[in-house]
Order: C-alpha cells, then sequence, then structure tokens
C-alpha cells in the first residue's frame, strides 16, 4: 500500500526521473550573470545567508579515521549521523524593488531568509525558506496576506513563485510550452501583489530549507510533521512581521492543497483562522488519485480527463468535438453512473454489457476497443498516454495532456513531456533570480526537488493505515469551526495528475450542510496542472483569485 502512495507521490507536483538526473546540475548554485529584467534602485547590501557546513569531526577533536572497505553502508549510516547544517539564525536579506502593473508602479519590498523551528527549550531543530513580498506604503494590520507552497511532497515553490503569483515570471510560450535556453524573467502582469502581500514557503528538505541534522528531519518528513511544520512556520512569520490582525489567505497547489487543507484544521485548534484557502490541482483525498485492483473510484474519475486530453490531439468523432463543454457535462455524468455500474459489477458483468461499455469508453478516450479490453476496461494513466498517440510514435502528457513528445527512452515505462519542457525554464531562471535580484547568495544548493534524499522515501503517510492518506477531515473541521472561511477550488481540464472530476467529487464528499457549501466555489481552466503556465489561463486565474479575494474579505 505505502508503496503505491509513495510511487503516485512521486509523480504528483513535477516529480519525475529526468529531475532526479538533472537535480544536480540544475540546481547546484553557481555565480550567475544577471538577467534581462530590470535590477531596481535601492538594494542593501547582503548580509551572508547561512551555508552547508557538514561537521565531520569528533567532539574529541580526533582527525577523522580513513573509512573501512569492509564496510561502506555503515559508513553511509554515520555519515548520516554526523552530518549537520548550520541552523544559527541570520538576518535575512531585504531588497527593495518595483513592478509595472496595469500602467501602473508598484514599489515593494522581498524579503529573502530562514524562519527557526524550535524545541520548547528554545532550541532550533530546522529552518524554513521563503521569499516574502509587501507592498510599500500599506497598513499591514489590514492588508491580506497570503501563503503560498507547491508540493510533492519534495517540491520547492518555485512553481507559484515564478509562474503565478510573484512579481516576476518566467518566460514561456503563450500556451506554456517551452522557449529556447537561455531562459529569461519578465514582469508579470498577473502578480497578486496589488491585492495581496505574498510569502511563498519551501517545505523541508527543499530550497534551502533544512533540518539541523538527517534524523531530526525525519520529524518534519510526513503529512503531521509537515503540517505542523508549516502550521509553526505561519505563526511565527505574522508574530515577527506583527500580522496578526491581517486577513490570511492559504494558497497550495498539488500536495499543497493536502498541506493547506491539514494546516486550516490545526491551525483552527491553534488561535489562527483564515479567511480563504485555494486548492489548485486538488489531491486532498488519495482515494479519488491511487488506481489499484481494489479501488475503481479514479478510473471513473480520469475519464473526463482523458475526453478533454482526446478531443485536444483530434482522437475522438467530429459530433463529439463540435461543442467540448457539452461532451465533457455528457462524459463527467456517464462515468459517473453507467461506467462507475459497470466496474462495480466486476466478474458479473454480461458480454452485451461489457461490449457497449468498451464501444462507450472507446468513443470518450480514443483508444482502441482492443486496448480498454486488455486492461479489464480500467485505463490507468501511464496506459491513456502511452496509448492515445501511439500511431504518431508520440507521448502525451500527465501534467499537461497538451503536451507531446517521443519517448526519449523507449525502454522506460513512463514518461511525461510536460516536466522535460518547464523543469530547465524554472530551475535556470529561479537559481539566477535569486542571487542577482534578490541577492540571497549561499554555498547551499537550493533544491528543486529532495526526492533523492533518504528522508522522502520514508515518508510518514499517516492515516493511510486506515485505508487511503487524507486531509479532507482536517479542511471540514476547518469550515466548521470557522464558518466565515471560504473555498476555492481550481481544477485545469487537461491535468492527468489530479483529475478535476476528482476534486469534485472530494468536496462533494466532505460531509457539509448546505450553509457550509455555499462557502466552496470552483474555478475551471483549459489548462494541465500547473494552469498559470498558459497565458491566457494564467490571466482567468488571477481575476480568479481577486473576485474570490473580495468575497472572503470583511465588509
Amino acid at each position: 500500500m505505502r508503496i503505491l502512495i509513495v510511487f503516485l507521490f512521486a509523480m504528483l507536483t513535477i516529480p519525475f526521473t529526468l529531475a532526479q538526473q538533472n537535480q544536480s546540475q540544475n540546481t547546484t548554485p553557481e555565480s550567475a550573470k544577471p538577467l534581462t529584467s530590470r535590477k531596481d534602485r535601492g538594494k542593501k547590501e547582503p548580509t551572508p545567508a547561512s551555508t552547508v557546513t557538514p561537521d565531520k569531526s569528533a567532539e574529541s577533536g580526533k582527525p577523522a579515521e580513513p573509512p573501512k572497505a569492509e564496510s561502506s553502508e555503515a559508513a553511509d549510516k554515520d555519515k548520516d549521523k554526523e552530518e549537520h547544517y548550520d541552523v544559527a539564525e541570520v538576518p535575512p536579506i531585504v531588497t527593495h524593488h518595483q513592478v509595472a502593473l496595469n500602467g501602473k508602479t508598484l514599489s515593494y519590498t522581498a524579503t529573502a531568509g530562514r524562519l527557526p523551528l524550535k524545541r520548547s527549550d528554545g532550541k532550533i531543530e530546522a529552518e524554513m525558506f521563503f521569499v516574502a513580498y509587501t507592498l510599500d506604503g500599506q497598513e499591514t494590520g489590514r492588508r491580506p496576506l497570503t501563503f503560498s507552497f507547491n508540493g510533492g511532497p519534495g517540491s520547492a515553490s518555485v512553481w507559484l513563485h515564478m509562474g503565478a503569483l510573484g512579481p516576476k515570471r518566467v518566460v514561456l510560450q503563450p500556451n506554456g510550452f517551452m522557449p529556447a535556453a537561455p531562459y529569461r524573467l519578465e514582469d508579470n502582469p498577473n502578480t497578486l501583489l496589488d491585492r495581496s502581500d505574498i510569502v511563498m514557503v519551501d517545505a523541508m528538505a527543499t530550497g534551502y530549507s533544512r533540518a539541523a541534522t538527517a534524523e531530526l528531519a525525519k520529524k518534519f518528513l510526513g503529512v503531521k510533521g509537515d503540517v505542523q511544520a508549516f502550521g509553526e512556520f505561519i505563526r511565527l512569520y505574522i508574530s515577527r512581521y506583527d500580522r496578526w490582525s491581517s486577513p490570511l489567505f492559504l494558497l497550495g497547489e498539488s500536495y499543497g492543497t493536502t498541506r493547506a487543507a491539514g494546516i486550516a484544521g490545526y491551525l483552527a485548534d491553534h488561535g489562527i483562522a483564515f479567511n480563504g484557502v485555494t486548492l489548485l490541482s486538488m489531491a486532498v483525498d488519495f482515494q479519488t488519485l491511487e488506481w489499484n485492483k481494489s479501488n475503481d473510484l479514479p478510473y471513473f474519475l480520469l475519464v473526463p480527463t482523458f475526453n478533454m486530453i482526446a478531443g485536444y490531439h483530434h482522437k475522438l468523432s467530429a459530433d463529439l468535438t463540435q461543442d467540448m463543454a457539452k461532451t465533457r457535462d455528457e462524459v463527467v455524468r456517464w462515468s459517473t453512473n453507467d461506467y462507475a455500474l459497470a466496474l462495480g459489477k466486476g466478474d458479473a458483468l454480461t458480454a452485451e454489457e461489457r461490449r457497449k461499455i468498451v464501444d462507450q469508453l472507446s468513443r470518450y478516450i480514443g483508444l482502441r476497443p482492443e486496448v480498454i479490453e486488455a486492461h479489464s476496461l480500467r485505463i490507468d494513466v501511464p496506459t491513456f498516454t502511452h496509448e492515445l498517440l501511439l500511431d504518431q510514435k508520440l507521448v502525451a502528457g500527465r501534467l499537461d495532456g497538451r503536451f507531446s513528445s517521443p519517448n526519449p527512452d523507449e525502454d522506460r515505462l513512463f514518461y511525461d513531456p510536460t516536466s522535460a519542457a518547464i523543469l530547465p525554464p524554472y530551475t535556470s531562471a529561479f537559481n539566477g533570480y535569486l542571487r542577482t535580484e534578490l541577492n540571497y547568495k549561499s554555498d547551499m544548493p537550493y533544491r528543486v526537488f529532495a526526492y533523492d534524499e533518504p528522508g522522502f522515501q520514508k515518508w510518514e503517510w499517516g492515516n493511510a493505515v486506515e485505508g487511503f492518506p487524507s486531509t479532507a477531515g482536517g479542511l471540514r473541521s476547518a469550515m466548521i469551526k470557522n464558518p466565515y472561511m471560504k473555498i476555492l477550488v481550481m481544477e485545469g481540464y487537461y491535468d492527468l495528475a489530479t483529475p478535476f472530476a476528482a476534486a469534485n467529487w472530494t468536496m462533494d464528499h466532505l460531509n457539509l450542510d448546505g450553509q457550509l457549501r455555499q462557502n466552496v466555489s470552483y474555478a475551471t481552466y483549459s489548462s494541465g496542472h500547473m494552469v498559470y503556465i498558459d497565458r491566457a489561463e494564467h490571466n482567468k486565474m488571477k481575476k480568479d483569485l481577486v473576485d474570490f479575494m473580495e468575497k472572503c474579505l470583511p465588509k
């Protein structure tokens, strides 16, 4: 069970083999050349950021003994125990900037640094890296404040930071496809900064967030420990920066929605209430996402997304593509009724019933009937992305089904062209941005991904022993305890990682009364998992966020 869950989440945000292969190359800090975007005046001289300082010496001060050849595994374990990161507090780096937005120039302050997570006796166990953007000249006590993060677990928050919310964004092609190198940044016309201050936070072991030791890191590498770490970060941030009276918002993407739902419930019990929570590409209840032989739910929740992607790639009949919105509604009804009932019958399905299901599923998702038969009427994501464009020798994207590419390694069972297309621009641009724009210089490697860290291979899934991991209970608890808190669910129609029908199913099964259900709203996009990489959909996302925040703020 846990192996299946770990596999799923190793794939949830941008978790892919290519990222691991390129990790050291793409994230190792080096002296970056200035970016083409304008650097602003008034930047202060930096205070040196903390760096990685492995401590290999024994307390006695004796020279380290040469490694013993007979036990490299034991030596690796000893190294894990001895390796320490410098978690001494240092002042954050504060810089001042301007951004052009809707014909106006906004002046803002960027603060990059790490906040400590302490034991009850005050000893620092870990530090979490953040970049905060605050609009100058505002009354901070009344100014909205949004905490935002990506997911994984094991992904830094560069994607929301440099793609959606921050004052700068990575330049991609208008549809979100990869441009030619070198990569650059531009002013983000859809930054949330004109409506809310923003705090981008990196989860433990990602970005520059580190625990003091590998042993201490284990405390934070799990559903519960991760939520508690972010909860403590938020408490400390609003304390140090005097934001207790600010309207508070959460915005999480992918596993970040798992985290956001958990945080909302956790902090509701610690005296911190949120005005609004945005769940982008939702992964709150894993029963809707993890397909296996004993769980048919994800199979029929995937079909509407299969249909949208097949339509995009012209794999459907003309009568279905004339009005894809109408077809999408038709497919949702069929998949959650006829198809779900057929899967529930299992081997009791008659030959005639089976034939009808195979023919209709083939018509709706563009796969050959024999493929559907061979997979017992149950099509998972790797099968769909491999088979849909097989006649063109192309693989369809998982994070965004509009993407396609030849498989660079025919022996690889799963390849996501979306991941390969967006990793280099974001990694390159963000590493340069940190050093040249934010003046944050560190010898510590900035980890875009932390999937090769030992702790992430043993992520503690908590209530997975009860069936599937879920923070839906935390979200429901927070909504009941704070009936003023509103929820915005954002869904991409071409997202196979967190299908939109799965998000709707989760929200429809929170067991909320009619009054609380009115606090839930939805926004949909003709894009994938990262809806904002498409220029037009990013424009819509900004408008949807502004409208949502207006509903959440006290009148």
